[in-house]
């Protein structure tokens, strides 16, 4: 495990200690407030009319249920720290992969660029078109008949007349039919996970495309 998989769970599991202690002495708390009430209530009781027995029965299972609650609190706080700690173990060892999350831009670095499609249904053709910051129209890349799901396709830098470009940023779109119906096609963008954020809401994934969580993830390269 590495160090900052290490420092996430002992995060996590700190965090679940304080909370289960927390829980518990509120419990005990509870207990303790009603005992001295039900003792004061015994002692200062009319020795001519004494309290029922149903009466402190029902204080009696009043007590366990706002104790079961507490512990069915502390069970629920439980897990959801143990998926907490899960999901941040899950972003730690994700640093430093490529994985691919809604964006429409092509990163070319030495010739070559690798983009992706989330494809709502099955498609009997798909074409991706690819332009400059300007709006340039540069290439297509026609993939075909795809299933539906999480495709990739790459792109080699040259134009439609053969002519190498830069390396740099360039957008791309994506069209998908079945048949003559339009199927829904995002486009995805590569980008690497250059850190991770613990926070409330759980771990977020810091990226070129920004900070992402886990399930804005379509797919790891």
């Amino acid at each position: 495990m590495s160090t900052v998989q290490q420092a996430t769970a002992t995060a996590a599991t700190t965090t679940a200690v304080t909370s289960s202690k927390k829980v518990a002495s509120d419990v005990q708390a509870t207990e303790d407030r009603f005992l001295k009430l039900l003792v004061t209530q015994m002692r200062n009781q009319d020795p001519l009319n004494p309290m029922d027995n149903a009466q402190v029965t029902s204080q009696m299972a009043q007590l366990n249920t706002v104790s079961g609650i507490y512990k069915l609190n502390d069970s629920l706080a439980g897990l959801s720290s143990l998926y907490q700690s899960s999901q941040a173990l899950q972003a730690s060892s994700m640093i430093g992969r490529y994985v691919l999350a809604e964006g429409s831009e092509l990163d070319l670095k030495s010739g070559a660029s690798v983009g992706g499609i989330e494809l709502a249904g099955p498609a009997d053709k798909v074409t991706v078109t690819i332009k400059n910051s300007a709006g340039t129209l540069l290439d297509t890349v026609e993939l075909g008949s795809q299933k539906a799901g999480v495709i990739n396709f790459g792109w080699d830098g040259t134009t439609q007349d053969g002519v190498a470009v830069a390396d740099g940023k360039y957008q791309f779109s994506v069209k998908a039919v079945q048949g003559d119906e339009k199927v829904t096609a995002t486009p995805l963008a590569l980008s690497t996970v250059g850190s991770v954020t613990l926070g409330a809401s759980g771990p977020t994934l810091n990226t070129g495309l920004g900070a992402l969580s886990i399930s804005q993830i379509k797919q790891i390269l």
